[in-house]
C-alpha cells in the first residue's frame, strides 16, 4: 500500500477544484485499505484517551461535500474506535426557528467540543457560505438588520460573513481548539452513480429526495461556491483538506491518516504524571488494597 503524506491533500488557495484528482490509487484492495483504516483508527482512539487526560486541547472535525459524498459512513468508520465520552457528533439541518434567533454561528459555538474532547460537525458553519449563497433568499429567514431583500445581499454582505468566519475559527484556534475541515471530494459522475443506487436499491430509498435532483442541477454554482469559501478561509491554524472521495474507504483512511499523522506532532500532549506525594505511596495503596 502506498504511503501518503497528508501535506498533499491541504489545499492550496487559486488551486481549481476541476483539477484536483476525486480518486487515488493507493495500490491497494479494498479489503486493504479497510484494514489500514482499522489500525490507524485504533491509535486514534488511544490517543483521544490521552487527549482526554490531558484536558488543554480540543479537536474539532469539519466534514462538507456534496450531497453522497460519504460524509456519514466516514464519521461512522473514523471514529468507531473512540470512547464514546470522547466524541461528540453534530448534524446540523436547516435552523431552528431558536438558532433562527442568534446569529448565524452562535449553534456552532455552543456545539463545540470540550478541552479533551473531539467534536465532528457533519455539514458546518460552511452551510452558510454555501447553500444559502447558492439559495440567498434563505439569509432573510435570519432578520439580519439591513438585509430586507435578496438584493441588499452583495458582496460587501460575504466578504463580512467569511471575515466572521475566520475571527471564530482564529479565536477558538488561539483557546486551544485543533481545527480540521475536510472537503470530501466528489465527481459529478460519481454522485450520478450514489443517487442510482438510492433509487435501484430499496433498502436505499429512505436517503433518498426529490430535493436531491434539484439541488444536482446546481452543481456548477455549488462548486463555484465551495471554490471561494476554500480559496478563503483555508489557514495554517484551519486547512482544508480536499480528499478525493469517489472511492469511500480510501477517503475514510486519507480523513484518519490526517488527524493522526497530525496530531502525533502535538509532543505535549501527554497523560499527566502523578504528583509526587501519591507515587511515594503507591506501595502503600497496592498493599491496602491487597490485603481487603
Amino acid at each position: 500500500m502506498k504511503k501518503i503524506n497528508v501535506e498533499d491533500f491541504i489545499a492550496t488557495p487559486g488551486t481549481p477544484l476541476d483539477q484536483v484528482p476525486t480518486k487515488i490509487d493507493l495500490d491497494a484492495s479494498k479489503k486493504e485499505t479497510e484494514k489500514a483504516l482499522e489500525k490507524v483508527r485504533e491509535k486514534l482512539g488511544d490517543l483521544q484517551n490521552t487527549l482526554y487526560a490531558h484536558g488543554k486541547y480540543g479537536v474539532l472535525v469539519c466534514v462538507q461535500g456534496m450531497d453522497t459524498a460519504g460524509k456519514d459512513s466516514l464519521i461512522r468508520e473514523v471514529f468507531k474506535d473512540f470512547n464514546a465520552r470522547g466524541v461528540v457528533v453534530h448534524s446540523f439541518k436547516v435552523p431552528t426557528p431558536l438558532e433562527l434567533a442568534h446569529d448565524f454561528l452562535w449553534r456552532h459555538y455552543i456545539a463545540l467540543p470540550a478541552r479533551g474532547k473531539f467534536g465532528v460537525f457533519n455539514r458546518t458553519h460552511y452551510e452558510n457560505v454555501l447553500v444559502t449563497r447558492v439559495h440567498p433568499e434563505y439569509i432573510l429567514g435570519e432578520n439580519i438588520p439591513g438585509v430586507d431583500s435578496v438584493d441588499d445581499i452583495d458582496d460587501a454582505f460575504w466578504d463580512q460573513r467569511f471575515r466572521q468566519i475566520n475571527d471564530f475559527e482564529r479565536h477558538i484556534a488561539e483557546n486551544g481548539m485543533i481545527i480540521y475541515k475536510f472537503f470530501l471530494h466528489l465527481s459529478k459522475d460519481e454522485q450520478k452513480n450514489r443517487l442510482l443506487r438510492r433509487l435501484y436499491k430499496k433498502e436505499k430509498h429512505w436517503k433518498f429526495s426529490a430535493g436531491d435532483l434539484k439541488e444536482r442541477a446546481l452543481w456548477d454554482d455549488y462548486q463555484t461556491c465551495y471554490q471561494d469559501a476554500i480559496d478563503r478561509t483555508t489557514k495554517e491554524h484551519a486547512p482544508w483538506y480536499v480528499i478525493p472521495a469517489d472511492d469511500k474507504p480510501t477517503a475514510r483512511y486519507i480523513v484518519a491518516r490526517t488527524m493522526y499523522d497530525t496530531l502525533k506532532e502535538y509532543t505535549d500532549i501527554k497523560e499527566p504524571e502523578l504528583d509526587e506525594k501519591t507515587k511515594s505511596n503507591l506501595d502503600q495503596y497496592i498493599q491496602q488494597l491487597e490485603s481487603e
